[in-house]
């Protein structure tokens, strides 16, 4: 059964979660710059199967867009350029930084392993695809 990727698209930085094969759980993959995403994508399509992509949207707390919500438009048009064959589905991503920063709180991280934005952004990442998975009852 092919994967579920889920993107968390930052200006600098993107982060990355898949499901296992069965679609069961829902793990952070990595960070990488932005500037690398589409051809990362490239090479992780290439040697895994992935079904759909799930990418956070911004939104405003009244969930109206944000000045983030252009650049994951954008990003989604790169996406379906790219990827014609891989429906792209966006999830709402209001919270789910402050969620990955609990999380690392929560599992007892260190003050300094807590400052990487890197860690935050694939942990948002895992959130956003968890949240999809529940959505769709795939968990």
């Amino acid at each position: 059964m092919p994967r579920i990727m889920a993107i968390d698209y930052g200006k600098k930085r993107t982060g990355l979660a898949v499901t296992d094969p069965l679609q069961l759980i829902a793990s952070g993959l990595t960070t990488v710059s932005t500037h690398d995403l589409i051809p990362y994508l490239k090479k992780y399509f290439a040697a895994e199967a992935v079904e759909t992509i799930v990418i956070g949207e911004p939104k405003n707390l009244d969930g109206t867009a944000t000045d983030a919500t252009a650049l994951v438009t954008e990003c989604i048009r790169i996406l379906k350029k790219n990827f014609p064959d891989i429906p792209v589905v966006k999830m709402d991503e209001r919270f789910t930084s402050k969620m990955a920063f609990q999380s690392m709180l929560d599992s007892g991280l260190k003050k300094k392993d807590r400052q990487n934005k890197a860690l935050v952004d694939e942990i948002s990442a895992t959130i956003i695809l968890q949240e999809y998975m529940q959505r769709e009852k795939k968990i």
